[in-house]
């Protein structure tokens, strides 16, 4: 039985694997690690390994404390990977893309896949027939874009994310609505657009926070899977299990 954890900027997610499935996941704050952990270890006593991912500021004392119960596993570009890492950079790769590159081998071997995970960022990566990692994009997510016209403005509002009823804004707070949302699609549908346009034969993948807000709303046809990370993530710990 596997611990998955992931680590973001705000939030944490601790998944339980048992035989490749999800069986539960929690989420909380980063500062409830400790707690978070040990509930997690107490109601699953059979967890034997985990694997932690950290896109954020996790403590070294948190992956002590776990360390501490069981062996503990830290994701980075230095471990044994199922992919071919064609990225000019390949250091600066976020563990976050790797995990998402790396559910896509296991569950679209030999195909050619489009991973966009919708959170606070955007992320596009990409791997081929070959199993060749070749790279991707980052833009702002719909949380971000909110934000940033608040912040970086004297007098637009921070809105609460909601669908635009028409893409013709008729107030201050509808056009900001349609601008963010519209916006977000317009780019999705518009980069795999330009995948399919060199790749037929192209799967696509969409997962993150806003993975059901924007699923239905693409004119592309894509797979919807909110936890296709933490499935990277435990795939991961078996592959360098063995």
């Amino acid at each position: 039985m596997n611990l998955i954890v992931d680590v973001g900027n705000t939030f944490v997610k601790f998944a339980v694997f048992s035989s490749g499935k999800l069986k539960e996941r929690i989420v909380g704050e980063v500062n409830d690690f400790n707690v978070m952990s040990k509930d997690v270890l107490d109601a699953y006593p059979k967890i034997n390994k985990a694997i932690v991912s950290s896109v954020g500021k996790l403590k070294k004392s948190h992956i002590d404390s776990l360390r501490d119960e069981i062996p503990v596993l830290e994701l980075s570009h230095e471990l044994k990977l199922p992919f071919k890492n064609l990225y000019s950079t390949p250091t600066t790769l976020g563990v976050d893309r790797i995990a998402l590159v790396s559910a896509s081998v296991e569950q679209f071997p030999d195909n050619n896949v489009l991973i966009i995970d919708a959170g606070t960022c955007i992320t596009y990566d990409f791997i081929n027939t070959n199993n060749e990692y070749l790279g991707g994009a980052i833009s702002p997510g719909i949380r971000l874009r909110y934000r940033t016209l608040n912040n970086l403005t004297a007098n637009l509002p921070l809105l609460d994310t909601q669908l635009p009823k028409d893409i013709l804004g008729d107030s201050t707070q509808n056009s900001i609505h349609s601008g963010v949302v519209f916006g977000v699609l317009k780019e999705i549908d518009g980069v795999i657009d330009e995948y399919v346009k060199k790749y037929l034969d192209l799967t696509v993948i969409l997962t993150g926070g806003d993975t059901k807000f924007l699923s239905n709303q693409l004119k592309n046809s894509i797979f919807a899977n909110s936890n296709f990370l933490l499935e990277g993530l435990n795939f991961i710990l078996e592959y360098n299990s063995q």
